[in-house]
Order: C-alpha cells, then structure tokens, then sequence
C-alpha cells in the first residue's frame, strides 16, 4: 500500500508531461493555420496564373 501512496504523491515526470501536452496543442494549432493558409495561398496563385493565362491568348 506504501507503494501506491508513494506513486501518487510522486511529481516527477510530470512537468515534462505537461510541456509535452503544450508542445502538442501548439503544433496542432500551428498545423490547422497553415493548413487554412494554404488554402488561400493556393487561390490567390490560381488566380494570378488564370489571369497570366488569359492574357497570353
């Protein structure tokens, strides 16, 4: 039972759990804004060759 009492109160390990869990919802974060980003990015391209293109004929 001291074992399990032991364990609980143990905190080590757990700060770097927790930087863990940040680093991992900022790259999640970071992940779902250049997706959007390049979403738009990709449309604004288009729209310059489609013009570029037009142009040409």
């Amino acid at each position: 039972m001291k074992v399990f009492e032991r364990f609980v109160k143990d905190e080590s390990g757990a700060t770097a759990i927790e930087y863990g869990l940040i680093a991992a919802g900022i790259a999640v974060a970071v992940i779902t804004v250049v997706g959007q980003l390049g979403d738009q990015v990709q449309g604004a391209f288009t729209k310059v060759k489609d013009a570029i293109a037009a142009e040409v004929q």
